[in-house]
């Protein structure tokens, strides 16, 4: 049995794209998620960042079986989820929600607060012993709402009030592992430390098991025990969030840092602000070698023949970079 709550194995999900001859067959594949391996220990919180694009939210989708995968393997508490089907599937997804993003959009409009909370139950099957009302209740008091709303619908609450709901949808069902996508990002930064302390406390409270998405490194930092960092549907680093965000060693993750507004400028580095040049490259045509050579200041040949393995620089830390920052000088 895995030690982990979640592990991901080579995990690959392409989505076939343009169509040409008689049939419209696909030419081409947009490579979102490419050969992603991943660990997560039980209690823990694994930050995914990286520009939009890069394959996180597909990523997400994929880990919780929103959308099959391509090949590759997803184990929750050991069990492989990938193969699974049916009502296998159905029972496998208790351990395992998601919050979505947009706490406008996720919500449906029509159905009151007490109709959104419980709908997982009702997929599922399952009647509290309490029931329902009560349940609902419990959480929408765990997550800092009025319990007394209860027939209030989503519109009668604001954008934070709104990510609460969908927060405690996700934990009706009694799961152990929440994969976050970008659960702040629509919201304020008023609001986003309100929510950022509630899942800590959650998470301590509950025993849960976290992989949180985000774009911004500084919100990552808050919350996560260890960081992986995604370029165009491929992990280029991951290790823990001190180390990472202390001596990042991959001139992408490197790069992402310098951008993260500091009070004090003189700490930023010795490299100070770096401005990567040109686009993301397309990933239905992703460049040989290493993806991010194109935008890279230390490329060379070898970058463009050969894709860096991802090894280890430290202990825990790993690295996909045939030519690593120099720890000392970051």
């Amino acid at each position: 049995m895995s030690t982990f709550s979640l592990e991901v194995k080579s995990l690959v999900k392409y989505f076939p794209t343009g169509a040409s001859g008689l049939l419209g067959r696909p030419t081409k594949e947009v490579k979102a998620v490419d050969n992603v391996s991943l660990q997560i220990a039980d209690g823990k919180t694994l930050g995914v960042v990286g520009e939009s694009g890069c394959g996180k939210s597909t990523l997400a989708r994929v880990v919780t079986r929103l959308i099959d995968p391509t090949s590759g393997q997803v184990f929750l508490d050991g069990q492989d989820i990938t193969s699974l089907r049916g009502q296998e599937l159905r029972i496998a997804r208790r351990k395992m929600q998601m919050i979505f993003q947009d706490p406008y959009a996720s919500l449906n409009p029509r159905h009151s607060v007490g109709q959104i909370i419980s709908a997982p139950l009702r997929v599922q099957g399952i009647e509290p012993v309490h029931g329902v009302k009560t349940r609902v209740q419990e959480l929408m008091e765990l997550v800092g709402l009025n319990p007394e709303h209860y027939n209030r619908y989503p519109h009668e609450f604001s954008g934070g009030q709104r990510q609460r709901i969908g927060i405690a949808r996700a934990l009706i069902l009694e799961p152990k592992l929440l994969v976050a996508d970008e659960p702040v990002s629509a919201l304020d930064v008023s609001i986003q430390a309100q929510i950022l302390n509630l899942l800590e406390n959650l998470q301590t409270e509950l025993g849960l098991t976290y992989m949180f998405i985000a774009h911004d490194l500084s919100v990552v930092r808050h919350i996560a025990d260890d960081v992986a960092v995604m370029y165009l549907g491929k992990i280029v680093e991951t290790g823990p969030s001190g180390s990472v965000y202390s001596f990042p060693r991959h001139p992408y993750t490197t790069a992402l840092l310098s951008a993260v507004p500091v009070a004090d400028p003189t700490r930023r580095g010795r490299s100070g602000r770096i401005r990567l040049v040109g686009d993301v490259p397309s990933p239905v045509d992703p460049p040989s070698g290493c993806r991010f050579r194109t935008r890279c200041w230390k490329a060379t040949d070898l970058c463009a023949q050969v894709e860096p393995p991802l090894e280890a620089v430290s202990e825990g830390h790993f690295v996909a970079c045939h030519h690593p920052m120099d720890p000392v000088s970051n």
